[in-house]
């Protein structure tokens, strides 16, 4: 069991590095989570301090979630066999990521909403569900221009893609799938409410910054 908590720990650690607060920090002296939607992730990052910036920041957070899975493939090998199985393990090291990100200790649990740590978890477990999902999400974003939009349905498809075009069946990664496509709805509640009453911002991927 120690081993266990260990790995989601270090998962959570890993999650919790807030590359858009820091970075905003040291580069512009402000903090990304008083400005703009006031979301310490990467879009915001891109509206309030540039496409430079928020690439970086995407690329960063992208990181932590294939990091996260690099360690749980490393670190799962070393344990006994009686433990829980290692799809469960990874799991748990993915969801400790997530959560460390959207909830990270190092800036008073205030972080991002997921998404992108989620994509890297999900290329590192399962790329070719989640390629298609990304292609969704790229077509809801170019039709629409809303990240919101597209983030949420990229993650609702997850599931449906896994299940429907890639036969995975099996009840523990359904869960799995069920729980990002949950998590990323959640966390954004407001966007939903926003999008509701014709008043989420559209992104432009332009130099705007502080």
């Amino acid at each position: 069991m120690m081993e266990i908590v260990l790995l989601c720990l270090l998962a959570y650690l890993l999650g919790s590095i807030p590359s858009s607060v820091w970075l905003g920090r040291v580069v512009y002296g402000k903090d990304i989570r008083e400005h703009g939607s006031k979301n310490a992730g990467a879009t915001n990052t891109f509206r309030v301090f540039g496409k430079q910036l928020g690439v970086i920041v995407l690329i960063l957070d992208i990181g932590k979630g294939v990091l996260a899975m690099v360690l749980a493939n490393h670190y799962i090998p070393s344990l006994p066999s009686n433990h829980l199985s290692h799809d469960l393990m990874s799991i748990l090291a993915a969801i400790s990521c997530i959560l460390g990100h959207i909830f990270p200790v190092f800036v008073g649990f205030k972080g991002g909403k997921g998404v992108a740590t989620s994509l890297g978890i999900l290329l590192g477990m399962n790329p070719w569900p989640t390629l298609v999902c990304l292609g969704i999400f790229i077509l809801v974003f170019l039709f629409s221009k809303f990240v919101s939009l597209a983030s949420m349905s990229a993650a609702l498809s997850l599931p449906i893609v896994c299940y429907g075009v890639f036969n995975q069946n099996q009840l523990l990664n359904l869960g799995f799938n069920l729980t990002i496509a949950s998590l990323v709805i959640i966390a954004h509640r407001k966007n939903i409410i926003r999008l509701l009453k014709k008043e989420e911002p559209r992104m432009n991927f332009g130099n705007q910054k502080l």
